[in-house]
């Protein structure tokens, strides 16, 4: 196995810079997971209703995305970018910073506009990728601050300042529980109409937490993708959910996740075949091919990045040369690819 089975040729152009304001009117392609390799239908988000049957269910990540990007400045005025990632208390919280060379142990900074709020970098992680920071003065917790002072999070292929209509639609509408710094882009093309459609016709619907960490855009960096430290985040299925979804399968219905972070939340807490546990921990399982799927009979997802972690998650869901003839023929449709992108169902 090397980095390079996985990937494939982009044009810039097809990467989405702006949300479509009406998010289930993007593109689908469908393709059957067993289906011949060269199978596929061009639809709208929609036609989700005419694929999916009554027990069918839906399992979402109800992660709510924190506005993490925070700009601050030094006492010499040199300007800085803090990423925040994951809170340690009401006062500390990790995060990445940019440009991060001369940001040491110690440094104080004050958030811009904001000259009364001071913060100051207590730790830097071994490997030098994130700092701990804590909150110094001008505010009660680190979360108050981000909460008010913050940027939602846009990836780095986006071209563009996060924006107002950004606060709204890089967020999926049934977003709950604050934590994460990316969007489970897959759930961010149901509307509440269309989960009302849904539910009519008896496709049942549940809910996991999976905070999505910075890890995320982290490329692989080894040519051995099996060799690649994948990010750990923080996840929950409790008893409710594990019960419902237990069910789903006994009564014949299929398990459709929402997005790579449902898939691998679900896998985490598969003790065997159509059997999860309700579990609260943290996970760094990394899914290549060949896998073994325990808890997933379906998968919507959006386009990824070549070489990327979640390219492979799906390539090991409908082998490596399926997804890679799925992503040529969205490219060759000019679909709209990564986080503001079009979707596809795998079923």
């Amino acid at each position: 196995m090397h980095i390079d089975d996985f990937n494939y040729k982009l044009p810039p152009e097809l990467i989405a810079q702006e949300p479509l304001l009406k998010r289930d009117e993007c593109r689908l392609l469908f393709m059957g997971r067993h289906n011949d390799s060269h199978s596929f239908q061009h639809l709208q988000f929609r036609d989700i209703l005419k694929i999916l049957k009554p027990g069918d269910r839906l399992v979402f990540n109800n992660t709510r995305v924190i506005p993490a990007r925070v700009f601050c400045r030094k006492k010499t005025g040199a300007a800085l970018e803090f990423f925040f990632t994951e809170r340690v208390s009401d006062t500390q919280w990790r995060a990445l910073i940019k440009p991060a060379k001369r940001v040491s142990v110690g440094t104080e900074v004050y958030v811009e506009n904001y000259h009364h709020i001071k913060l100051m970098v207590e730790q830097v992680s071994q490997d030098g990728y994130e700092r701990l920071i804590k909150l110094i003065s001008g505010a009660n917790t680190l979360d108050e601050v981000i909460e008010t002072c913050g940027h939602i999070p846009l990836p780095h292929y986006i071209n563009r300042s996060d924006d107002e209509i950004d606060k709204e639609l890089y967020q999926t509408v049934y977003a709950g529980v604050p934590g994460a710094v990316a969007a489970p882009t897959a759930g961010l093309h149901f509307t509440n109409a269309l989960l009302d459609e849904l539910s009519a016709m008896g496709v049942d619907r549940s809910f996991v937490t999976l905070h999505v960490g910075a890890g995320t855009f982290r490329p692989v960096q080894v040519d051995d993708p099996r060799k690649h430290d994948i990010h750990e985040e923080r996840f929950e299925l409790n008893e409710q959910t594990a019960s419902e979804i237990n069910s789903t399968w006994k009564n014949g219905g299929r398990v459709i996740a929402v997005g790579t972070t449902v898939v691998r939340t679900l896998e985490s807490c598969a003790v065997s075949r159509h059997k999860v546990i309700p579990k609260t921990s943290r996970t760094k399982l990394m899914i290549l091919p060949p896998y073994e799927f325990k808890a997933v009979d379906g998968l919507v997802t959006n386009f990824h990045l070549p070489r990327s972690t979640l390219l492979m998650l799906v390539s090991a869901f409908v082998t490596r040369e399926r997804t890679l003839n799925a992503y040529r023929e969205a490219v060759e449709q000019k679909y709209r690819f990564y986080s503001y992108g079009d979707a596809m169902l795998i079923i």
